[in-house]
């Protein structure tokens, strides 16, 4: 499995070299990487009955859809994503928590044991979810990525994922609240050793390097950059994507 570990936070980006590599790369990937402000909404979900729009206008968060399900996330420079983007090795579909482990074995460095939840996400053991996950099967690839709370700005997640509530003008899948903490705060709270933000994912990413098997640092080339940014200019940063019914 090849590692990418992006140095952007552009969230259009991020989204279409997801799919890039997915589609157009028969390797498998651990990529991580961590966006600017901005909520990240599931493909089959209505924007409007996600977010607080008038909140994220104001406080600049561009409000994206992704090629999952799921439901909406906010994401930030307090926040690590990690994407997992592997061949099916087998007849069917794998729609298990199995691609969890190692994220859950490098949490255990920090000194807790993470849960993992009914919806493949986890929790801390106080019972805090701390990174949703989605995930999309086809043309015998998987691709499972998530969120991982580390130092998020807890009162802008609230904010924007606060939708004015009234009666859904277009049905679609809505997202399930859940309460949430920072990482960084349970640590605190049990007196357990702190980190920066970039220190933990470091850390972090360091953890599952072995339990993945990354040996190979890998980067895009130019031509599949220049494709990559084409797709994010023509998709992912377009309202005729974001904010399609």
């Amino acid at each position: 499995m090849k590692l990418i570990l992006s140095e952007t936070h552009d969230p259009a980006f991020h989204l279409a070299m997801e799919e890039y590599l997915f589609y157009n790369d028969k390797e498998e990937f651990a990529l991580f990487y961590v966006n600017s402000p901005s909520v990240i909404i599931g493909c089959n979900q209505v924007w409007e009955n996600e977010v607080n729009v008038d909140f994220c206008m104001q406080h600049n968060i561009p409000v994206l859809r992704r090629m999952s399900g799921g439901g909406a996330v906010f994401h930030d420079d307090g926040n690590l994503n990690y994407c997992f983007i592997t061949n099916q090795s087998g007849v069917g579909t794998s729609l298990s928590a199995e691609f969890l482990k190692p994220v859950v074995i490098a949490l255990t460095y920090f000194g807790f044991q993470p849960v993992v939840g009914k919806r493949k996400d986890l929790w801390l053991p106080d019972g805090y979810k701390i990174s949703g996950t989605a995930s999309h099967i086809a043309a015998k690839r998987e691709m499972h990525h998530g969120t991982l709370l580390y130092n998020t700005n807890l009162d802008q997640l609230a904010g924007a994922l606060n939708p004015v509530k009234s009666e859904p003008k277009t049905k679609g899948i809505a997202s399930v609240p859940s309460p949430v903490k920072n990482i960084i705060d349970y640590l605190k709270e049990y007196q357990l050793p702190v980190y920066e933000s970039a220190d933990f994912f470091i850390q972090l990413i360091n953890q599952i390097k072995p339990l993945l098997e990354l040996n190979e640092l890998y980067q895009l080339d130019a031509l599949a950059e220049e494709q990559v940014n084409l797709m994010a200019d023509n998709k992912y940063r377009t309202d005729l994507w974001n904010k399609k019914k």
